[in-house]
């Protein structure tokens, strides 16, 4: 299938465009148009919950870590702080960050450990 997305920036009012191919194992009568763009929002969602998250706040993608699970671990370690933090109630994680990394106790407190 093709995928076309069109984005207009404000300030310019310039309209771009961008085609994206995509491949599924469902068949025609499986999924309409609708129903395949839920999914792929879906997926997008998940991207800027997650993966957004640890390239901009905890800067992921310029890690030095390369060797062994090294990269893994600190994947698992980030994810488990993001997942604290919303489950705390945090929607803006470098704001949530910012508040735990000033008092060492606190991250404990937010985790009910002491």
């Amino acid at each position: 299938m093709q995928i076309v997305r069109r984005r207009r920036t404000i300030t310019t009012d310039r309209v771009t465009l961008q085609r994206v191919y995509a491949v599924t194992d469902l068949a025609a009568h499986q999924a309409d148009a609708p129903e395949i763009a839920h999914h792929v929002r879906e997926h997008w969602g998940i991207e800027n919950k997650i993966h957004h998250v640890r390239d901009t706040t905890f800067t992921e993608d310029a890690s030095r870590m390369r060797t062994g699970t090294a990269p893994r671990a600190m994947a698992t370690l980030r994810n488990l702080a993001i997942g604290a933090l919303r489950l705390t109630g945090y929607n803006n994680i470098a704001a949530g960050l910012r508040k735990h990394s000033r008092d060492a106790t606190r991250p404990l407190t937010t985790l009910d450990i002491t």
